[in-house]
């Protein structure tokens, strides 16, 4: 597992400090309350989100927005589901749990590069050299770790690859990243408890030292990212990564691959109070041989996972206080290439959004008759963090301040998604 940061400082990193010498009084390293103890707390008095990330750019035109008969259609066609929206026929488990979910079918987005629509669409921002912004997870764990001091863990999850970082708020809110199995590298590191209390003593000296020498912030948010290391080393909480402990028809149901098992992974964590997850299925850049792909690769993974997390979750009560996001950088061109594929498109695709909330079984927005433009009003990804973090009864007043001083409002000023919140 690694803690990614800006300044590309890893737990590694950290870890090794610790087997040198160490940080925190003995006192810490006391245990915390057990996943099935501190779980009912905290998911009955705690929002969180959890991200579904489709990295390459996921062609919403044939999942979510499909438009049977015109030239750009390409050949899968529409399914009625439980929810007032048709989707894909090859998505038929996500046709039955759409009554929870809704679709935004006018997102346009300007950013049609794989980098820079990564970070538009994970922080709000377009990416900006004088400034790195803070993605989804870092505003959301920053704005709701306050309340939750039981958690040991991690506030901010990215399960099965990377997530954009923390920019300005610094690394204490970097995502946690891990693989979906469940199994976290470095952490045992053969010391025993009292052998590691003398260590984390004499590296408490050194970080205090440095602290009071007034080095700037790095040493602070060293220190922070240290104490967490330790606590999530020594918490019974690390049982929610642990997906091996779920009964195994429940593992088959969100499907055994990575990414069933990162959904499986995501509700425990969840459950456990964990603000912010996120959960990465890539593959999704198809300029060639895209129906293929999408139907025996892609959405099979897609369709069973999604809706084995959405079901989960509302049968647990956990779904009301769960706000989902299934998005991509952008979507990818109505154009059927001359490779049988499609390329990069924001000017017209789907965002797909539920729980916390949220109305669901509805259609936002639409796009054309061949899938080209947005057919009136239009959402950006300003809009949809903002109605993210309505939905999580996070201020939208919220103002952050830059390293620079310079005031930053949550969300970028985006405006909310009315019919999802009305």
């Amino acid at each position: 597992m690694i803690f990614q940061t800006p300044s590309g400082m890893t737990r590694r990193h950290f870890v090794q400090h610790l087997i040198g010498a160490s940080a925190m009084t003995g006192s810490a390293l006391a245990m915390g309350r057990s996943l099935s103890a501190g779980a009912p707390i905290l998911a009955n008095n705690r929002k969180s989100a959890i991200l579904l990330w489709m990295g390459g750019g996921p062609s919403t035109l044939d999942i979510w927005d499909l438009k049977p008969g015109a030239a750009t259609g390409g050949p899968f066609k529409p399914i009625a589901t439980k929810g007032d929206v048709e989707i894909c026929e090859h998505m038929p488990m996500m046709a039955q749990v759409m009554d929870k979910m809704s679709i935004v079918r006018n997102m346009s987005t300007r950013e049609a590069d794989h980098q820079r629509g990564r970070y538009y669409m994970h922080t709000g921002y377009v990416p900006n050299p004088n400034m790195e912004h803070p993605s989804y997870g870092s505003v959301i764990s920053n704005q709701l770790y306050s309340s939750r001091s039981e958690l040991d863990i991690p506030p901010f999850v990215s399960i099965g690859g990377a997530s954009e970082g923390p920019g300005f708020l610094g690394m204490a809110w970097a995502p946690f990243t891990v693989d979906s199995n469940g199994n976290v590298r470095n952490l045992n590191m053969g010391i025993q408890p009292d052998r590691l209390t003398q260590r984390m003593q004499a590296l408490s000296l050194l970080e205090n030292g440095f602290i009071k020498q007034n080095r700037g912030a790095a040493a602070e948010e060293h220190a922070k990212v240290l104490n967490k290391t330790l606590n999530l080393m020594t918490s019974q909480q690390m049982a929610a990564f642990r997906v091996n402990q779920e009964p195994q028809e429940v593992r088959e149901r969100y499907g055994e691959n990575n990414f069933g098992q990162g959904c499986l992974m995501a509700r425990r964590l969840v459950q456990a109070g964990v603000p912010f997850v996120e959960v990465n299925l890539g593959g999704w850049d198809n300029h060639q041989q895209i129906f293929p792909t999408l139907q025996n690769q892609r959405l099979p993974t897609l369709d069973r996972g999604m809706s084995a997390l959405i079901a989960d979750l509302d049968q647990r009560g956990l779904l009301e206080d769960t706000a989902i996001i299934w998005m991509g950088e952008f979507g990818r061109t109505p154009r059927i290439n001359g490779n049988a594929g499609r390329d990069h498109w924001a000017r017209s695709w789907s965002v797909v959004v539920g729980g916390a909330g949220m109305n669901p079984g509805i259609s936002v927005g639409k796009t054309n008759e061949d899938g080209t433009g947005v057919d009136g009003h239009s959402y950006t990804s300003e809009d949809l963090m903002a109605t993210i973090c309505r939905s999580m009864g996070i201020s939208l007043e919220t103002t952050f301040t830059s390293n620079s001083g310079r005031p930053m409002k949550i969300a970028n000023s985006g405006k909310v998604i009315r019919e999802l919140l009305t």
